[in-house]
C-alpha cells in the first residue's frame, strides 16, 4: 500500500475539497494511508466529515500573506491570479518552507495537489512524486480565464519570479510562469473535454465531474415538505464574506440578489452558504427562504428545478451531473470563465456583476429575474443539462482516478 499526501490552496471554500476528498476517501478505501492538508475552517469540516485524517499546520509558522484581492478577482488567466495572490518573495520563501516541512514530516510516496504551486515545488524540491488534479481553465496548457479572447494582455502580473528565486536556493532550476508548476507527473482533469476543454496534444486524463456526498447521505427531512406545486431553487453562494469588509470576492451579491428578487415569487428556495455563517444583515429570511449551513449537494442538485450559485467549478459540476440547469452570478473572472462554459452547453444563463463605488458588487435584479424565469420555463435548458450528465456517466470519476494515481505511486514511469 501507498502513502498519499493531498494538498490545495487553502482557502475557506468547499470548492477544492469538494474535488479532492472523493479521490482521497476512495484511495484510503482502497486500504491506502491517506492525509490531506487545508487548515481552513469550511473545509476542515468536509474532510472531517469523510472520515479523512486531516494534518496540522506545521510547527514551523506560516508566513501572514498580502492579497491584491482586485487583481485576484479579475484575473485573466491563473497566472495572473497568482500574481495576485503571491505577492511578497518573503512569502513565497516562507510558505515554501513550511510545504517542504510538510511533506518530509508526513513522507509520502506521492503528493496529490489542486492549485497550490506551493505544494507543487515543494514535491519537486523534494523529489516526490507530483499527481494534480485540476480543472481545465486553470492547467498550464489551457486558455485561461478569458477563453473566449484571443488575445492576452501584454505585461500583466506574474510571481514567477518570486517562486524561481526560491526554487533556486533548493538548487532547482527556473520556470517560465508559477502555473507551469502544476504540470504534474500525472495530470487529471475534473469534468470532460467538453465542459474543460484543453488542448488536445497535452498529456492530461479525463475523470469526469469529482463532488464529494457520503454513501448515507440524505437531504434534511424539511426539503421533503416544501411545497412540491412550485418551483424549487437552491441558491448555493459559497463563502459570503472573506473579510470584516467588503472585497472584490465576496458572493454576498448571490444572496442579495436571490432575496431581492426571488422573496415574493411563487418559489420556494433552500439557500446554503458551504459551512459558513450567513452575514447578520439579511436578519430573517423571507417566508419562502429555508436556510442551511450545508446539505448534500448531488441529492440537492436532484430535487431542485434550479441552482442559482457563484460560478465555483464544484458547483457547475454539481449542476451538470444531476442534469440541472443554473442561472449564474460569477464573483470572480474564474468563476465567470465556468459560468460561461455552461451557459455555452445550453445548461443556464450568466448575470455578470458590476462592482459599485463601494466596493460591494451588484447586478441588474430585474435582468436576474428574467433568467430565472426564463430557465424554469424552457424546457432546452434542462434537456441540455441533462444530456452532458448522460455524456459525463463514460468518465470514471473518483475511483478511476484513485486507481491512476494508485497505479502511478507504485510504478511511476520515470
Amino acid at each position: 500500500m501507498a502513502r498519499f499526501l493531498f494538498t490545495m490552496l487553502p482557502a475557506n471554500d468547499l470548492g477544492l475539497p469538494t474535488r479532492m476528498v472523493p479521490i482521497a476517501r476512495a484511495l484510503a478505501d482502497r486500504g491506502h494511508e491517506v492525509a490531506v492538508f487545508n487548515p481552513a475552517p469550511a473545509p476542515g469540516k468536509l474532510i472531517a466529515e469523510a472520515g479523512l485524517t486531516s494534518l496540522p499546520m506545521p510547527a514551523r509558522p506560516m508566513p501572514a500573506p498580502v492579497f491584491d484581492l482586485m487583481q485576484v478577482s479579475e484575473a485573466w488567466d491563473v497566472e495572473h491570479f497568482f500574481g495576485g495572490v503571491y505577492t511578497q518573495e518573503g512569502y513565497v520563501r516562507g510558505a515554501v518552507a513550511v510545504y517542504v516541512d510538510l511533506v518530509r514530516d508526513y513522507a509520502p510516496d506521492m503528493v496529490v495537489d489542486s492549485f497550490e504551486p506551493i505544494a507543487c515545488l515543494a514535491a519537486r524540491i523534494l523529489k516526490v512524486p507530483l499527481a494534480t488534479v485540476l480543472q481545465g481553465n486553470i492547467h498550464p496548457a489551457s486558455r485561461g480565464f478569458h477563453w473566449w479572447e484571443s488575445v492576452r494582455p501584454a505585461g500583466l502580473p506574474s510571481a514567477a519570479a518570486f517562486f524561481n528565486n526560491v526554487a533556486s536556493e533548493y538548487g532547482l532550476g527556473p520556470v517560465d510562469r508559477c502555473v507551469d508548476l502544476m504540470e504534474g507527473d500525472l495530470s487529471l482533469i475534473v469534468g470532460t473535454p467538453e465542459t474543460d476543454p484543453v488542448a488536445a496534444s497535452t498529456d492530461i486524463t479525463y475523470i469526469g465531474p469529482m463532488v464529494f456526498q457520503r454513501g448515507d447521505a440524505a437531504l434534511p427531512a424539511w426539503v421533503d415538505e416544501l411545497n412540491y406545486g412550485q418551483p424549487l431553487i437552491w441558491v448555493y453562494s459559497g463563502n459570503p464574506r472573506y473579510a470584516p469588509v467588503a472585497t472584490p470576492c465576496d458572493s454576498i451579491v448571490v444572496i442579495r440578489a436571490a432575496i431581492e428578487a426571488l422573496s415574493k415569487a411563487p418559489v420556494q428556495v433552500v439557500l446554503t452558504t458551504g459551512y459558513q455563517d450567513l452575514p447578520e444583515e439579511f436578519g430573517v429570511m423571507p417566508p419562502n427562504f429555508h436556510h442551511a449551513a450545508y446539505v448534500p449537494g448531488v441529492l440537492m442538485a436532484k430535487r431542485c428545478d434550479l441552482m442559482v450559485h457563484h460560478g465555483g467549478h464544484s458547483s457547475v459540476m454539481t449542476g451538470l451531473m444531476a442534469g440541472t440547469p443554473a442561472v449564474i452570478i460569477p464573483t470572480i473572472t474564474e468563476r465567470e470563465s465556468n459560468a460561461r462554459r455552461l451557459a455555452a452547453l445550453g445548461a443556464g444563463e450568466v448575470v455578470v456583476p458590476i462592482v459599485g463605488a463601494d466596493g460591494e458588487k451588484r447586478i441588474d435584479v430585474a435582468e436576474f429575474g428574467r433568467k430565472v424565469s426564463r430557465v424554469l420555463s424552457e424546457p432546452s435548458y434542462r434537456q441540455s443539462a441533462r444530456r452532458v450528465a448522460e455524456s459525463m456517466g463514460q468518465f470514471g470519476g473518483a475511483q478511476a482516478a484513485a486507481e491512476r494515481i494508485a497505479e502511478f505511486a507504485v510504478a511511476p514511469p520515470f
